[in-house]
């Protein structure tokens, strides 16, 4: 009974390492080889859109923290965007996919969508949520994928803010990008083709 309760944690981590890569950041590799749209509509494959509606007048939600990727992958920094926003307010897929996960981590609740390219393809992330999805679902960009989660369990707490992930890849080929750049706010960098003379 000693040996169970002592291998018990150890199995939990053990199996936290095959969701963890989804929402651990492995280094900053910023070339993301997508056209960001501007778009500040819900639409389909290939639109883009803001994952919290905007406040009545703005083209955008406030964005409370930007994306800071450190200079080395175990470094601290932040690998998203914190969006302001308000408890029970809807939450959007900011493209078209499939959910991926949806449910709780860490005790919060987080969705992320599957935005197609197989192993080395998008995906993004939203947290703290209620899911309204579930794994498997395909959704369309806009679509309502859940409930933003008041005050309590935000790391902007006492405000209530969306943290918003990009992630390209799986496991140790995880690589966290600016979300922003898929609706026209992010940061693109421009990195050189070795070997092309």
């Amino acid at each position: 009974m000693r040996l169970i309760k002592t291998l018990a944690p150890a199995a939990a981590i053990a199996g936290l390492s095959l969701v963890l890569p989804a929402l651990v950041h492995s280094g900053p590799r910023p070339s993301l080889a997508l056209a960001p749209a501007a778009a500040a509509t819900p639409g389909g494959a290939g639109v883009w859109t803001w994952p919290l509606v905007p406040p009545v007048g703005a083209s955008r939600p406030v964005v409370v923290r930007g994306f800071e990727p450190p200079a080395e992958r175990w470094r601290s920094g932040h690998r998203g965007v914190d969006l302001l926003g308000g408890g029970g307010q809807e939450v959007v897929a900011a493209g078209a996919g499939v959910v991926s996960f949806a449910g709780s981590l860490f005790g919060r609740g987080v969705v992320a969508v599957e935005h197609g390219g197989g192993r080395g393809g998008l995906r993004t992330t939203y947290e703290p949520v209620d899911p309204v999805v579930r794994v498997g679902e395909r959704v369309r960009g806009g679509q309502v994928i859940g409930h933003l989660v008041g005050s309590g369990v935000s790391h902007c707490a006492p405000r209530v803010c969306l943290h918003w992930g990009l992630v390209r890849g799986v496991g140790h080929g995880v690589r966290y990008l600016d979300p922003g750049v898929l609706v026209g706010r992010g940061v693109v960098r421009l990195l050189p083709v070795w070997g092309v003379g």
